[in-house]
């Protein structure tokens, strides 16, 4: 290589320009990515152009520095303007906002293998027509190519209590009668972003088969189209029938096909916890892995044929054999993310090696990662894109320097072996300690347990399970012994979780510290003197420690959780927290507790609740409930529950201390009051109905009050305004019962006078909160009225200011902020 006085005077190094454009073309991606907002077409246009023109400038001027810096910046346009209008064509699919919540009758294919609960069976279609059902046969609608739909049990009130009559199953043509709405998701920080993955899988609106009498639910015909997805089908239900045990099943399901859905909750926290979720699906170390084997078939089979090898060289067809079945096996996994991306990999290999062209693995993984870029911009935003190539960067650089060459015939098996468990344990170490600053970016936590987890299960999924559960599709018999091994796995796994410090969790740190840790990884790995080396212990505390701010003496924040129809606050002052309500339960297998409060309670670094509030028993109040007491320390419970409720005879199987709430009771955290101020003693007596049981709690700090009412109504509001008047008054108000016609009377609202209030309800809430009548009678009053489904997670700071998730974290593939009341 010239050096660097060269590269300023003269033509440019080639490898330098290859990373130049490479990383150039990675930034214009990430770029167009973190826009709030599409650009207007003409301008994406405009930049379209320039960057044209100035692509064919720096083309002509490569030979130096400013033509290919030039060069550089025109690409960075080009791929810029490209996503932005891939991103467009997206969004100008989705269901347009006229159709949603109205009955159409759609004919189309399942595309998908449909997943089935207890709660229903959910299913994607693809789309061939459809118009309003009472208009049927005519006017013909456009609708998104595909649909995310679930036929659930007892959704409408005259619904079908077995939900489908007749089995789903990919490739069968149906007509539906359907209710669609916009795709939309809760959104709390650190969250999973659903609007962002039904976008990436190009899904454009959900919605649910109207279940009721008269409606037109028919199987036309099976067997249509999608034969991959009938095939991942049958080799479904064959694992199921091979093996009793679900676990077992779920595992090998994922493995041989895809199925992350068959994997239950329980197993996924196990994997999780022990640091081996990589494992459980079609990963990059899959699909690398089954490339090698039928590559090396291939090569074996081609030169068994002279004439073969005189056509084409054995090395080369091996290598294009294996490339064309990876992707197979790929297709045949649902083609998700992280197969897409290895298959991208390696066909940048493999046409690299080809053609003959030897670049440096540095520059080979960054053409790979361009490639991926390329084909799924949105791939850049999934934590997997970044631990993949990661992972490989630091193997790579964290290569010793060789030795001198020993011929092979001079190397014992014994060597062999010492080398390859060496090699193993290197890369195992190298993987564990570099991916641990991105584990704690992406996921807030470190597997404590997870090198020695993973020295065991790596060799034996990889090795073992996984081929085993690909030698099942031929014969049954290999899924019976790749689920014994299954076990084995699980029971090893089950006792490394119960360890203590297992998991090592903290809060969500800012970005510089983030960019502290990795920086602190890549000094440890890279082969890099050990003083240097030394500076990485520093560097990585922040991430691993990062200094939370909490609230100061007399002060305290409010987060309002994001649950749908529910309720789900944080009080959090400077030494304690309080959780009022826990949200719903989704289905039997998922609630609010798991996929929204646990999270959001780790990425803050909250590692005890002092007090969990339950106001009532309605379960969009309590339905998280049980997943908050499992999966973290609660101190104590206040409830109006009745003592045999079902939530505190097992309080998550801990013994934790239990109090009625009643009016009157206060006290104070940190300079904080909390006043209770209903329900009193005798309305557990008198009361019928939950929500006139609700627990009220006003909470008084030194910038702000806020005032959280649970499910009251009418009379119970009359009832508090009688007897604690002007003690109402706060700055902030969850209203109750979501906003519903039976609550916020005009004396309620004038006797609290909120500076703002939220109502904590779903988006197109089939109740219909919150109600256009109550939002005008606060509106009327000049109190700014919020609504999770179109704020996401509220925050109040300390000092009374606030912020909604959705105007923080907003994308141009999220939903409108602005929406009409249903």
């Amino acid at each position: 290589m010239a050096s660097t006085a060269g590269y300023l005077r003269g033509a440019p190094d080639p490898g330098w320009q290859g990373a130049l454009w490479g990383t150039s073309l990675l930034a214009g991606v990430a770029l167009q990515l973190n826009q709030a907002a599409l650009w207007p077409g003409s301008w994406a246009a405009a930049l379209a152009a320039v960057g044209a023109l100035g692509a064919v400038l720096g083309w002509y001027g490569r030979r130096r520095w400013a033509g290919t810096l030039l060069l550089a910046c025109a690409l960075g346009a080009l791929v810029f303007a490209g996503t932005s209008q891939r991103a467009g064509w997206r969004l100008q699919q989705a269901l347009p906002s006229a159709l949603e919540g109205q009955d159409l009758l759609v004919t189309g294919v399942i595309a998908q293998m449909p997943r089935s609960s207890l709660s229903g069976t959910r299913f994607v279609l693809a789309v061939e027509s459809a118009s309003l059902a009472a208009d049927a046969g005519h006017a013909p609608l456009r609708l998104p190519p595909l649909l995310s739909l679930g036929w659930f049990r007892g959704v409408d009130d005259d619904a079908l209590v077995q939900g489908p009559g007749l089995e789903l199953r990919a490739g069968q043509r149906w007509q539906l009668s359907l209710r669609l709405r916009q795709p939309h998701g809760v959104m709390n920080p650190h969250g999973f972003d659903l609007e962002l993955w039904l976008f990436e899988q190009g899904i454009g609106a959900n919605g649910s088969v109207r279940a009721v009498p008269g409606a037109i639910n028919h199987k036309l015909a099976d067997d249509v189209g999608y034969p991959f997805e009938r095939l991942r089908q049958r080799l479904r239900d064959g694992i199921d029938r091979q093996v009793p045990e679900r676990s077992a099943a779920g595992v090998l399901a994922a493995l041989a096909i895809g199925d992350q859905g068959a994997i239950g909750r329980t197993d996924w926290d196990l994997f999780r916890i022990t640091g081996v979720a990589h494992l459980m699906s079609i990963s990059g170390l899959h699909v690398t892995m089954f490339a090698w084997a039928a590559g090396a078939v291939v090569g074996w089979l081609w030169r068994c044929s002279p004439r073969l090898l005189l056509a084409v060289p054995a090395p080369l067809a091996a290598r294009w054999g294996g490339l064309v079945l990876a992707a197979g096996y790929a297709l045949l996994a649902g083609w998700g993310v992280p197969a897409q991306r290895t298959v991208w990999m390696i066909a940048v290999v493999v046409l690299l090696r080809t053609l003959g062209w030897r670049w440096p693995q540095p520059l080979v993984l960054l053409a790979a990662a361009v490639v991926v870029a390329l084909a799924d911009p949105w791939a850049l935003l999934q934590p997997g894109f970044w631990l993949s190539f990661v992972a490989v960067f630091l193997l790579i650089g964290s290569e010793p320097v060789q030795a001198a060459n020993v011929p092979a015939e001079n190397i014992g098996w014994r060597q062999h072996v010492a080398a390859a468990v060496r090699g193993g344990l290197r890369t195992q170490w190298i993987a564990t300690l570099g991916l641990a600053p991105l584990s704690m970016l992406f996921f807030q936590q470190i597997s404590i347990v997870g090198f020695v987890a993973n020295l065991v299960a790596i060799p034996l999924v990889t090795l073992f399970i996984t081929p085993l559960a690909l030698a099942g599709t031929l014969l049954p018999v290999g899924w019976s012994v790749a689920a014994a091994l299954t076990q084995a796995l699980l029971w090893f796994l089950q006792g490394l979780a119960s360890w203590p410090w297992a998991v090592w969790e903290a809060a969500a740190a800012p970005p510089w510290a983030a960019a502290c840790g990795l920086l602190a990884a890549a000094l440890a790995l890279l082969p890099l003197p050990w003083r240097l080396r030394a500076l990485s212990l520093p560097l990585v505390l922040p991430l691993l420690w990062p200094i939370v701010p909490r609230p100061g003496p007399g002060q305290f924040e409010l987060v309002a959780a994001d649950i749908g129809q529910g309720t789900a606050v944080l009080v959090r002052t400077q030494h304690h927290l309080l959780v009022y309500d826990t949200g719903p339960a989704y289905s039997p297998e998922a609630d609010a507790g798991g996929r929204v409060l646990l999270p959001l309670l780790r990425a803050r670094g909250e590692r005890a609740v002092d007090l969990l509030m339950l106001s009532h028993r309605d379960s969009d109040h309590v339905g998280g409930a049980a997943s908050l007491l499992a999966g973290t320390s609660v101190r104590a419970i206040s409830s109006s529950l009745r003592d045999d409720h079902v939530l505190l005879a097992t309080a998550g199987g801990l013994p934790r201390p239990h109090s009625r709430c009643d009016a009157g009771q206060s006290w104070l955290w940190d300079g904080v009051r909390f006043d209770v101020l209903h329900p009193r003693p005798q309305d557990h007596a008198s009361a019928v109905k939950a929500n006139p049981l609700s627990c009220v709690l006003r909470v008084q700090g030194e910038h702000f009050s806020a005032l959280l009412t649970g499910d009251i109504e009418a009379a119970q509001e009359a009832a508090l305004v009688q007897r604690a008047g002007s003690a109402l008054k706060s700055d902030v108000l969850i209203v109750p019962h979501h906003g519903s016609r039976t609550s916020s009377t005009p004396a309620f609202i004038d006797a609290v006078a909120p500076r703002v209030a939220l109502a904590q309800a779903a988006y197109r809430s089939r109740f219909g909160h919150p109600v256009p009548a109550i939002v005008a009678r606060y509106v009327h009053r000049g109190v700014i009225f919020k609504r999770s489904d179109a704020c996401g997670a509220w925050t109040v700071f300390a000092d009374g200011s606030s912020v909604c998730e959705r105007d923080v974290g907003r994308r141009y593939w999220h939903h409108p902020a602005a929406l009409p009341t249903p």
